[in-house]
C-alpha cells in the first residue's frame, strides 16, 4: 500500500502583470498557508518520502515551504510535465518514481489537479488553493501506478478547514 498526497499550490500573486504566469509568486496568504499545510502533515504522520512540483515558482515554493515544515528539505524533485498537468502528466510522474518511497506528495496547479483526482477516482473533489487529498494506493511499486480502480481517495484537506479541527 502506498499513500499519495496531491497538493494545489498556495495562494498565489497576481499583483505584477509583467510576470509570465510560470514566473508568479506566492501572495502573503500562500507563504502562510505552505508551511502551515506541512506541519500539518507532520501532526497527522503524514510527511511524505518524496515531494514532486511542478517547476511553476508558486508551486516550487509551496513545495520548499512545505518540506522545510515536514523537515525534508532534501527530498523534492522538479517535474516540468506538471505545468499545466494533465491527468495523463500526473500518473506517468508518479509512475516514475523509485522504490522506496511509501508516501508521495505531488504539488501542481488547477484545473490538473482536479482533471487528475477525478479521473483516479471518478469523484470531483474542489481543491482551493494550499489543499491536499490524501490517496490509499493498492500497489506495491510505483511503477505500477495506473487508473485501474487501485486508489481510493481517504480524505481532502483545505486549510480553512484545518482551522476548525
Amino acid at each position: 500500500m502506498k499513500t499519495l498526497l496531491v497538493m494545489r499550490h498556495a495562494k498565489s500573486s497576481w499583483d505584477n502583470p509583467d510576470l509570465l504566469d510560470h514566473q508568479r509568486p506566492l501572495k502573503k496568504r500562500g507563504l502562510r498557508d505552505a508551511p502551515r499545510m506541512g506541519r500539518w502533515l507532520v501532526e497527522h504522520e503524514l510527511m511524505p518520502d518524496l515531494i514532486v512540483s511542478s517547476p511553476a515558482v508558486r508551486a516550487r515554493t509551496t513545495a520548499e515551504l512545505v518540506a522545510e515544515a515536514c523537515h525534508c528539505d532534501e527530498a523534492i524533485r522538479i517535474v516540468d510535465d506538471l505545468y499545466p498537468g494533465s491527468p495523463r502528466d500526473w500518473i506517468a510522474a508518479a509512475a516514475a518514481i523509485r522504490e522506496g518511497v511509501n508516501r508521495l506528495l505531488m504539488v501542481g496547479h488547477n484545473p490538473g489537479i482536479e482533471d487528475f483526482l477525478e479521473t483516479l477516482t471518478g469523484e470531483f473533489v474542489r481543491m482551493p488553493t494550499a489543499a491536499i487529498a490524501r490517496l490509499d494506493v493498492t500497489i506495491d511499486d510505483w511503477s505500477t501506478f495506473n487508473v485501474d480502480g487501485n486508489v481510493t481517495l481517504v480524505d481532502a484537506y483545505r486549510p480553512k478547514e484545518i482551522d476548525a479541527e
